[in-house]
Formats: C-alpha cells, sequence, structure tokens
C-alpha cells in the first residue's frame, strides 16, 4: 500500500501545478495590475496610490517572476496576505474552516444517515404507493433551490416565530446551536433528495444479485439482508459519494454562509470575490484542489477497506 500511496502523491503533483498554472495565468489575463488596484483601492484612488500598492504587492515584476514567488509560497505553505484585510491568509482559513464545519459537518452526518435510511426503507416497500410517494417527495426535494429553503427558514422559524437567529453566528453552548441549526438543517436537505435517490438505485441494483437471493434462500429475514448483505455491497458506490464530500465539508457553503452570515470559508470566499481579494480567491482554488486530490486517494483506501477482494498494488 506504501509504494501505491506514493504513486497517487506523484500523480497528483502534475495535476496540482497545472491548477496553479491555470490559476495563475487567469489571474493575470483578466485583470491587469492597475484594474486590480483601483478595485481594490476604489475608483477614488490617487495614480500614486495605485503605483505604490502594486509595487509593494510586486505586481509590476516580470509574470515568470510573480509566479516562482507565488509557487514558492505554496510550497512552504506561505499563502501570503489579504489585499483587502492585510491578514495572512492561514490565519484567515484557520479561523473560517471553524464555522464551517459547525454546519457542513452535522448537515453531512444527518443528510447522510438520513437518505440511506429513506433509500433502505424504499427498497424493502418498493414498487408500493409509498415507495412512488417518496420518489416524488426525494424530487421535489431535488427542485427546490436553496435561497428557496434559506427565505422560507428565515421568514418563517427566524423572524415570524423567532425560534432561531436569523443571522450571525457565535462560538459556545446552546448559542452557538441555535446559530449553526438553520444552516445545518439546509445544508442536509439540499442534498437529501439527491443523495436518497441515488442510494436506492443503488440498493435496488444489489437486492436483485444472486447472494441475496441465496440469503432469502436461507430464511435471512428482508431487514437483515437489507441492512447487511445490501447496505454493505453498496459501500463502494457509497463511498465514493461521501468522500468526494470531503472538500466542500471544510471549504463550506459559499451561499448558505454568505445569506446567514456564518463567518466560514464559504464567506470569505464570497467576500473576497465581491471585493477583488485575488490571494484569497487563488489559495481557495488552490486548498480546494488539494482536498479533491486527497480525497481521491483515500477513495481508493476506504475501497480496500470496505472489499478485502480490493489491493492497492
Amino acid at each position: 500500500m506504501f509504494n501505491y500511496l506514493v504513486r497517487r502523491i506523484l500523480y497528483a503533483v502534475p495535476i496540482l501545478l497545472g491548477v496553479i498554472v491555470i490559476t495563475f495565468l487567469l489571474d493575470n489575463v483578466m485583470m491587469s495590475p492597475n484594474a486590480k488596484a483601483a478595485r481594490v483601492l476604489g475608483p477614488k484612488a490617487t495614480g500614486a496610490a495605485r503605483t505604490e500598492w502594486i509595487h509593494n504587492r510586486g505586481l509590476d515584476r516580470p509574470l515568470p517572476s510573480q509566479f516562482i514567488h507565488y509557487v514558492g509560497h505554496l510550497a512552504t505553505a506561505q499563502f501570503g496576505t489579504s489585499w483587502v484585510t492585510g491578514r495572512d491568509l492561514r490565519e484567515v482559513f484557520f479561523r473560517g474552516a471553524g464555522p464551517s464545519l459547525c454546519i457542513t459537518l452535522p448537515g453531512f452526518i444527518a443528510g447522510f444517515l438520513a437518505s440511506v435510511g429513506l433509500a433502505l426503507f424504499q427498497v424493502f416497500v418498493r414498487h408500493s404507493p409509498l415507495d412512488r410517494a417518496l420518489t416524488i417527495a426525494s424530487v421535489a426535494l431535488m427542485s427546490v433551490p436553496t435561497m428557496v429553503y434559506v427565505i422560507f427558514t428565515q421568514a418563517f422559524l427566524a423572524l415570524a416565530l423567532n425560534y432561531f437567529p436569523a443571522y450571525g453566528f457565535s462560538y459556545g453552548g446552546l448559542g452557538m446551536v441555535r446559530f449553526i441549526m438553520l444552516p445545518a438543517v439546509i445544508f442536509m436537505l439540499i442534498n437529501l433528495g439527491y443523495d436518497a435517490r441515488l442510494y436506492r438505485a443503488i440498493f435496488l441494483e444489489e437486492i436483485g444479485q444472486d447472494y441475496v437471493r441465496t440469503a432469502y434462500a436461507k430464511g435471512v429475514t428482508n431487514s437483515r439482508v437489507l441492512a447487511i448483505h445490501v447496505f454493505k455491497n453498496g459501500l463502494i458506490a457509497i463511498i465514493t459519494l461521501v468522500v468526494a464530500e470531503l472538500p466542500r465539508l471544510i471549504l463550506g457553503s459559499l451561499l448558505i454562509e454568505s445569506l446567514f452570515g456564518i463567518p466560514g470559508l464559504g464567506n470569505v470566499l464570497v467576500q473576497a470575490i465581491q471585493t477583488g481579494d485575488q490571494p484569497v480567491v487563488m489559495t481557495s482554488v488552490f486548498i480546494g484542489s488539494l482536498l479533491y486530490l486527497l480525497s481521491f486517494i483515500l477513495t481508493d483506501i476506504f475501497y480496500a477497506l470496505a472489499d478485502p477482494r480490493i489491493r492497492l498494488s
């Protein structure tokens, strides 16, 4: 396994380098240094102020020199500072990861358990009116935009009934739970319909396999077949879907965090795009790419753990 992991990491290096090159070129092709300075400093900034701002950030140097400097910082995890706030980006991302995980992790766990349970139940009552009704409900959940969930919950549960805060975030105790409850529930709902439909399709494919018929012939109960045999043999497909969610769990949800005022990484990225804070945007792309490559490696490892027939070599 060690040799396999080393090879996968080496394969990931050129992919990550390609992402870095494309991101750097897009950043420098789409906007000139003067345009970047004008966006950050504002339209009323003088030419001298823009020139000084550009020089202080090294944007007046040749592009190869800027690229080498940029790659060197990434290689040593020195992401630089924010153009708008002046804060070290390591601090920005470290502080933003906590609020994001407070929302995405409970929402993801609850959504995973709910979608798997719903899919297994639909397979249990497959082809019945209840199964069709639940399928229609799943499609309806898939069709509702995130904005509708946010507007409805904020207007009804937060503002009208005053059960939860409509905006903001705080650490610690019951107050934090009240702040993250609505965003976490919405994060769960926006994926519930899609995941339940997909897991149902996976389990329905497994329920028709020979080993399931053999289990039924041996007198194994329907619930045990679903919980042990079908679920276990559907783990490969489930692992692929679950591990792929890793980057989104850490980087947060842009829309939900922005509308609820959660100071997570999703909100940080939205604000950086609005203010032209290019170091934050480029670092977000780099970290997201790194997490996606890591998720691919973790997927292979979990494949081997879930199925003894799979060997990493």
